[in-house]
């Protein structure tokens, strides 16, 4: 009986609960009507056109109204400071275009004279009678993610993910775009993002995802002489006479006189990137390596007197004098000196004197014939006699007899 009794206890309890519920309105309706009050409570405002209080929205008159990472939702004589993942469900005129978000301006226990809009709009602000969409995500009255992104729609807001983000579940994550090969070389991920690189020696094109070649040669390459291109890199060559160091990037000079003995007749003189021959004085370069004796006698730059003869050598010449002839001898010819028979004086000297001159070179090998004489001409019971009468003071040289007559 005690059960029975308490059960109907709380059915009445239950029952005069709801009935004051429902006669609030009622009572604050009537006594609205019945009396005028100029002044309101804490979180209303009196609104004189309309004659009665309506709601303050705290959330667009303080300036950050809630701090941190909190989001401000209004509600009827105050506000809330609520987490930004946390949802605020109406108990009435929920439209499915809000996605969850509170109509300030709706609620229980409200006159809904006070915003005859539908839910997610509001009168304009200059009593012209229309209804305007209110920007939820412009006064954070949204419920995206700190990673999604809030659009407004009519009525309503919408929650996306970022350019480069996609959504898995709630959250939005980051779209790995390296995995499908966006560029042609290298790729680098980052937050909604990704970054196309190339190798050395290469450049991005106007795409930002292909690679083209970058002309080192024209931009100033370290080559020291000549540059050729090549793809993505290049490379370096030396003119001739020139060798590449190993830098790759340095030419120097190649000394051809060291390479051989025989690049000259006479001596070789490297300079840089090629070598160049010379030749001893009273010589003339004969092409690029061989020397030949210039003939002063004949290119008349002998300092020879008209009584003396010019006897060129090689390297040089010598004047001598047009008559050599010492009594008892005469000159029949311009090297030619005779002994007349008819002078006892002759009797017992060479018939007659032959001069000849010859330039013999210094690099000859010994021992080798240098020249020949033999007699013109022979009589009966003559002999010929031949000898060196000067320039043998050392027996530099000898005579060697061929036949008796040479």
């Amino acid at each position: 009986m005690w059960d029975t009794e308490m059960r109907e206890l709380t059915e009445m309890m239950y029952f005069f609960l709801l009935l004051g519920v429902l006669l609030v309105p009622s009572i604050q309706q009537e006594t609205d009507e019945a009396n005028t009050f100029t002044e309101c409570t804490d979180g209303y405002e009196w609104d004189a056109e309309r004659q009665h209080c309506k709601d303050i929205n705290e959330c667009l008159t303080i300036p950050d109204a809630c701090k941190g990472e909190m989001k401000c939702i209004n509600h009827y004589g105050g506000y809330l400071c609520l987490p930004r993942s946390a949802s605020v469900i109406s108990d009435t005129n929920t439209d499915p275009g809000t996605a969850g978000a509170p109509n300030p301006n709706t609620g229980p226990g409200v006159d809904q004279r006070e915003n005859p809009c539908p839910n997610g709009y509001q009168p304009d602000s200059q009593g012209l009678g229309t209804c305007v969409d209110v920007n939820e995500c412009e006064y954070e009255m949204d419920d995206c993610l700190p990673s999604q992104e809030c659009v407004n729609i009519p009525g309503g807001f919408h929650c996306k993910c970022p350019e480069g983000y996609r959504k898995i579940g709630n959250e939005c994550v980051d779209i790995d775009e390296c995995r499908y090969r966006y560029c042609q070389h290298r790729c680098v991920n980052s937050p909604g993002s990704f970054t196309c690189q190339c190798e050395p020696g290469f450049q991005l094109a106007s795409n930002n995802r292909s690679c083209v070649d970058v002309n080192e040669c024209s931009m100033g390459a370290p080559c020291q002489q000549r540059c050729y291109n090549t793809y993505g890199t290049f490379l370096c060559r030396c003119n001739q006479g020139f060798e590449l160091d190993n830098d790759g990037y340095t030419c120097n000079d190649i000394d051809e006189c060291s390479y051989s003995s025989y690049l000259c007749q006479h001596q070789c003189v490297n300079e840089p990137g090629r070598f160049s021959c010379i030749c001893p004085e009273g010589y003339q370069l004969l092409g690029t390596r061989l020397c030949q004796d210039i003939n002063e006698c004949e290119t008349g730059t002998n300092t020879c007197t008209d009584q003396q003869t010019c006897v060129n050598f090689h390297g040089g010449y010598r004047c001598v004098e047009n008559n050599l002839c010492i009594e008892p001898y005469i000159q029949v010819s311009d090297n030619r000196c005779m002994c007349p028979g008819s002078n006892p004086l002759c009797r017992d000297e060479p018939g007659s004197i032959l001069y000849r001159y010859m330039s013999i070179t210094s690099d000859r090998s010994v021992p080798s014939d240098i020249f020949q004489i033999q007699a013109t001409s022979v009589y009966p019971g003559a002999y010929n006699t031949f000898q060196i009468r000067s320039g043998n003071e050392q027996g530099d040289f000898y005579i060697r007899d061929c036949n008796p007559v040479s």
